[in-house]
């Protein structure tokens, strides 16, 4: 059995296996967790919060990726948002920046813009409890092209569209 593992800024982690033989299954996992501060903040990091009243700075994120050959699990927890608010994510393209729109557009399996849906893209909405804590979990068939997705971008409203109000950056791997 092979093993790898990365690790990186804000506490991200990813480890590979595979059993080495021709028929095995390859699994891999990624987790990211942090905590959310604005762009112009002393200390960088690569949670960002664009909307201090929707996403207050010090609040928290995890993200996990876990997949095989035969498809993947990309599911988000949150803590210290707006009781109540429901939210939209997605994964993005590219990663974070101090610029909303650096992330890109959202990670799409078949690249068409008219196909802007939850089936062919990895939607994350929530409803934020009454503490602020918020889960979404989602599962496809089908994993990420290489270098295809960096991040989760958090929005003001569920659905394909929303004000862009938070970003973490995460190190989104595929089998190779």
């Amino acid at each position: 059995m092979k093993a790898r593992i990365v690790t990186g800024v804000l506490a991200a982690a990813v480890l590979a296996v595979s059993s080495g033989t021709a028929s095995a299954t390859t699994s891999y996992w990624v987790r990211v967790a942090g905590h959310f501060s604005p762009p112009d903040a002393f200390v960088a990091s690569t949670a960002l919060t664009y909307d201090k009243a929707l996403v207050p700075p010090a609040s928290s994120v995890q993200v996990a990726q876990h997949g095989t050959d035969s498809g993947m699990t990309v599911s988000m927890r949150v803590r210290g948002l707006v009781p109540g608010h429901k939210y939209g994510a997605h994964v993005h393209q590219k990663s974070c920046g101090a610029d909303p729109e650096a992330a890109g557009g959202h990670y799409q399996n078949v690249v068409d813009p008219k196909r802007v849906t939850a089936e062919n893209e990895l939607w994350l909405d929530f409803t934020a409890d009454e503490n602020g804590d918020g889960r979404a979990k989602v599962h496809k068939k089908w994993g990420l092209r290489p270098g295809g997705a960096g991040s989760i971008v958090i929005h003001d409203k569920p659905g394909a569209s929303g004000d862009r109000v938070a970003c973490v950056s995460v190190p989104f791997t595929s089998v190779s």
